[in-house]
């Protein structure tokens, strides 16, 4: 987390602040970054035109946010505009008049542990669009309005996107067990 009086002395210009903000914040928003694009070099690439971004945008920060949620949109919205100009991003709302699947029972789904290969492995294997949902609402702790403002669908279409995502994610990480018990 950044500290309030380094963000200040960023924001005034100061370049060893903004270096100690990119020392603070580079982890998660290369973490993010790499989960979204999937790929290491763009990832890397993605993380610095965000901190570039956010250099520039500093002063207009209005702190009627966390910086470090406000810091992540700006890495979320690179990496969309990356996938975009890759031609791997999709259309988040091409399937938003499908019906979802009813969710597993609290019980069924809240004993399971997955490690964290499978889940990369099961993440990874998401559409780009699923993934950024999944990872805004679930890891970043966005809500779906705000999701929707980010990657430019309505809060309906990211709700159903979500649901098919964590759907999608139970088939890839929970099916294979099931079918190994029978």
């Amino acid at each position: 987390m950044v500290s309030p009086d380094v963000l200040a002395r960023a924001r005034r210009g100061d370049p060893r602040a903004f270096e100690e903000v990119v020392r603070a914040t580079h982890r998660r928003s290369y973490t993010l970054a790499l989960r979204l694009v999937g790929d290491r070099q763009d990832a890397e690439d993605v993380t610095q035109e965000a901190y570039l971004r956010a250099y520039r945008s500093l002063r207009g920060f209005r702190e009627d946010a966390r910086f470090e949620t406000w810091l992540y949109r700006i890495v979320t919205n690179t990496a969309i505009s990356h996938l975009r100009r890759r031609g791997r991003f999709g259309d988040l709302v091409r399937d938003e008049q499908g019906v979802p699947e009813p969710p597993l029972p609290a019980d069924a789904s809240d004993e399971r542990a997955v490690d964290r290969d499978r889940l990369a492995t099961a993440l990874g294997a998401l559409s780009p669009a699923m993934r950024t949902v999944v990872l805004l609402k679930d890891v970043y702790g966005l809500s779906c309005a705000e999701i929707g403002q980010e990657v430019g669908a309505t809060e309906g279409a990211v709700k159903v996107r979500l649901h098919r995502a964590r759907a999608r994610l139970r088939e890839l990480l929970f099916e294979p067990e099931a079918a190994g018990d029978a």
